[in-house]
């Protein structure tokens, strides 16, 4: 007897399975991706700062917690906005509640591993996250993953979110390009911090921050008790021990997980962890590699000029990017689940139209699902409830052009979603 499994693709609905074991481990596969990681390790030990190699571990750890509950945003999204199940978003909140549990006295008394001291990311919120937030929240839902998803999915195989990768940075470096425009032309108001900007201190901004969380759970629920949607689909999973190595792991689990990671990526860098900001620097550098002078740009003035003339690998969010990758894919190698899947006009097509959408848009909202969104929240900036929003508002839209391209949409009427 079939049963319905979550895939390894955001953009799919469920998908039919003999059952809901695990395939077995892919260990060629797995071989193959520590010997890559061990290769790029000894390299970062060699040429760059110590910092470097302990983020590529922290990457490690998010690319495979990820994978392994397919703890997605762009899916949690569209199952709230398109049946009200809130379950996914349920899991954000207690990501976020551990984050800000986590960050408050990290931000307040600058703790960190290698002296860097600790910044959380607020930003300004004017008229460029307002369009940011909203064209990555179509752009996520037709690129079939947010920017995590991207970065895990093709760790997993799936062949279309290369394409979707590559337009991300596409989109990344013409909104890098034309960022002075949004931010000195249209108009924003300074940035907001819960903690720093309203005299409550990281305490108060901490209680404030939970009550917002539990009433986000709550109305949830309320949803959910009117609609009666569609659970979830299991995912395909080991049992006993060996779900820690081989998967899948409970939307909870990758939750707390989430949030202790970033947080120690916090300690280490200085800075929460961030995903955009290196597609809009491997953008940067392959159009000056063909004669276009990006050095002139406004985006690559002041602190970015450093970076831009660097190696990728002295990039932190580059190596946690790497690290991410590898990490899904050594845990789809290790669920015996890696495989290369079919390319379609229509999934193609969306990938492109989506990547890029994601990518010019996280430019515009200083950031994209991790940096604005997890990252803003967890350093209590009101833009990131801001860009939650607006992504939300963009996921809607989304809905009604997932169908052009081939892609489902959840129906209140399926056993799951």
């Amino acid at each position: 007897m079939s049963v319905q499994v979550q895939p390894t693709n955001e953009a799919l609905g469920p998908v039919e399975r003999d059952d809901k074991q695990l395939n077995k481990p892919q260990t060629p596969l797995i071989i193959g991706g520590l010997i890559v990681t061990a290769i790029i390790m000894v390299y970062l030990m060699v040429t760059q700062v110590a910092m470097q190699p302990v983020l590529l571990i922290l990457g490690l750890l998010l690319g495979y917690t990820l994978f392994h509950a397919r703890f997605g945003f762009t899916s949690a999204f569209r199952r709230l906005a398109s049946v009200g199940n809130g379950q996914a978003v349920r899991a954000h909140m207690l990501m976020l509640a551990v984050a800000v549990t986590l960050f408050a006295p990290i931000l307040a008394f600058g703790v960190s591993f290698f002296g860097t001291g600790t910044s959380g990311y607020v930003s300004p919120v004017g008229v460029s996250i307002l369009v940011g937030a909203f064209i990555f929240g179509i752009g996520m839902q037709l690129g079939g993953g947010c920017a995590s998803g991207t970065l895990y999915a093709v760790g997993g195989g799936r062949t279309v979110m290369i394409f979707t990768l590559l337009f991300f940075i596409v989109g990344s470096t013409i909104g890098a390009y034309h960022l002075p425009f949004w931010t000195d032309e249209m108009p924003a108001f300074e940035p907001i911090s819960l903690a720093t900007s309203t005299g409550l201190g990281y305490g108060g901004a901490w209680v404030v921050s939970i009550a917002l969380f539990g009433l986000i759970a709550w109305i949830t629920l309320v949803v959910e008790k009117k609609k009666r949607p569609p659970r979830m689909a299991p995912l395909p999973t080991a049992s006993g021990w060996k779900r820690i190595f081989r998967g899948s792991w409970p939307l909870f689990a990758a939750a707390i997980g989430l949030a202790v990671l970033n947080a120690l990526t916090l300690m280490t860098r200085g800075q929460p962890w961030g995903i955009t900001s290196a597609f809009a620097l491997w953008g940067s550098k392959t159009a000056r590699f063909f004669g276009i002078d990006v050095a002139s740009w406004g985006y690559w003035q002041g602190a970015n000029a450093e970076v831009l003339q660097s190696s990728i690998f002295a990039d932190s969010t580059t190596v946690l990017n790497f690290g991410v990758i590898l990490g899904a894919f050594l845990a789809s190698a290790a669920g015996g689940l890696f495989k290369f899947s079919k390319l379609t006009k229509g999934n193609v097509t969306a990938s492109i139209i989506g990547g890029l959408l994601m990518g010019y848009g996280a430019r515009l909202a200083f950031g994209c699902n991790i940096g604005a969104y997890f990252g803003g929240i967890a350093s209590f900036s009101l833009h990131g409830y801001v860009w939650g929003i607006l992504a939300l508002a963009g996921t809607f839209v989304a809905l009604y052009l997932r169908p052009l391209f081939g892609l489902s949409v959840p129906k209140p009427k399926d056993s799951f979603c």
